[in-house]
């Protein structure tokens, strides 16, 4: 096991895990959706708000200060994803980060051209390209999920990715059933073809260091608050890339990368707890050395942590009758996250069944509707669960206690 601080030290730094609910604890399995974030985060938020608040690029100290601290975030964000500075784009969040780089990457596309998803995908990175289609005359494909085990069809993917297709948009993990794609073979598939590849590494950045350069993708988004940090979206694209890009921009704007493709004025703030988020988990492997290789020290134990938990929590409501899980199994390429049903209850009163004994999980489809569809939830949708850097193993036999007993109603 990798050793980073313990459990117990690292929940100590979250405040909302003092919170109650019905007098039990809360679990929050609901990092999937969004993590709880730490003290160190909030501070560096309050500290630039109280002490260096101000608008960029102007002849003064606040002034100074945030271009220096927006470029210290910048510097964070480029450790933690693999990249360089000033390839790093701020914006509101993944999804508005995504359909703007839509737009610019469209503006260079003629009608016929082709497109590529999955039926995997949060719709963030499927209907963007859609809406991109219907604008653009388009050919959109769909690369399907395997039901069984909610993996992509290999050969499927291999039969849509031929020429003429512009982009392959694919990601790096699913925020519904935990799959973590093959995202370097798959890139190098597009590649063959002249396609650029975009990933949705929201899910995947929540529980591993994701490798841009590595992987050779192109464009690569993110979002902080589901790794201890606020809302705040994050793109990394191919410096010589994005400056080629027809971007919708005010014509005083910058035409430069990164500031080419961010709009108006940013969520400072946001940004500077973005950069506080990777410090914190940079930290957590003690002593010193490069950020980034702090960083995969990190994450490599929080995985191994995290695949203990979800093995625990797999096992023990395989167990159950009229439990179905879904997705890959334990010790397969896949996150700490899993989704459920109960026979003969929906989806949300499981999750308000769970919330009456403080163990919050969320329900629903999670945006990745299609993917409910094919396993044959679309009506109801499905249980999630997930775990975090501070979850622990009572938490999740507290959540296999209460699965039971509403499967035995």
């Amino acid at each position: 096991m990798t050793e980073i601080a313990g459990v117990a030290e690292i929940r100590s730094h979250f405040p909302a895990l003092e919170r109650r609910h019905n007098g039990f604890p809360v679990a929050y399995f609901d990092g999937p959706g969004g993590t709880q974030v730490p003290r160190a985060v909030a501070a560096a938020m309050t500290d630039y708000l109280f002490n260096h608040n101000a608008n960029t690029h102007w002849d003064f100290p606040s002034s100074h200060e945030t271009d220096a601290a927006l470029g210290a975030a910048r510097t964070a964000l480029a450790d933690w994803l693999g990249g360089a500075p000033g390839e790093i784009v701020f914006g509101a969040n993944m999804t508005t980060l995504t359909f703007h780089l839509g737009r610019a990457l469209g503006r260079g596309w003629r009608a016929g051209d082709i497109v590529v998803v999955t039926e995997l995908d949060h719709h963030a990175n499927s209907d963007t390209w859609r809406y991109l289609a219907r604008e653009r005359g388009l050919e959109v494909r769909t690369i399907r999920m395997r039901r069984e085990d909610g993996r992509l069809d290999a050969d499927d993917a291999a039969a849509k990715l031929t020429a003429g297709v512009r982009l392959l948009a694919l990601g790096a993990a699913s925020n519904a059933l935990g799959t973590v794609n093959e995202v370097a073979r798959l890139t190098a598939q597009a590649h063959a073809v002249g396609a650029l590849v975009f990933v949705d590494g929201v899910h995947y950045a929540a529980h591993q260091m994701p490798e841009v350069r590595a992987w050779d993708c192109d464009f690569f988004a993110c979002s902080a608050y589901k790794f201890y940090g606020p809302h705040v979206g994050v793109l990394w694209g191919r410096r010589e890339l994005m400056a080629a890009l027809d971007a919708p921009k005010l014509a005083p704007a910058s035409s430069d990368p990164p500031e080419l493709l961010e709009t108006g004025t940013l969520n400072h703030e946001g940004i500077v707890g973005a950069g506080a988020a990777v410090d914190y988990l940079a930290g957590l492997a003690g002593g010193q050395g490069p950020r980034r290789a702090r960083l995969g020290h990190v994450a490599q134990a929080l995985h191994e942590r995290g695949a203990a938990l979800l093995r625990q929590l797999w096992e023990g409501l395989a167990g159950l009758a009229g439990v179905e899980l879904s997705g890959p199994p334990p010790g397969t390429a896949r996150t700490a996250t899993l989704s459920f049903a109960v026979a003969g209850h929906e989806s949300a009163a499981v999750a308000a069944f769970l919330a009456g004994r403080g163990v919050f999980v969320s329900h629903g489809d999670f945006y990745a509707t299609t993917a409910v569809r094919v396993l044959g939830h679309a009506r109801d949708g499905l249980v999630r669960a997930g775990c975090a850097a501070y979850t622990t193993a009572e938490e999740v036999a507290r959540l296999i206690e209460g699965v039971r007993q509403i499967a035995r109603r």
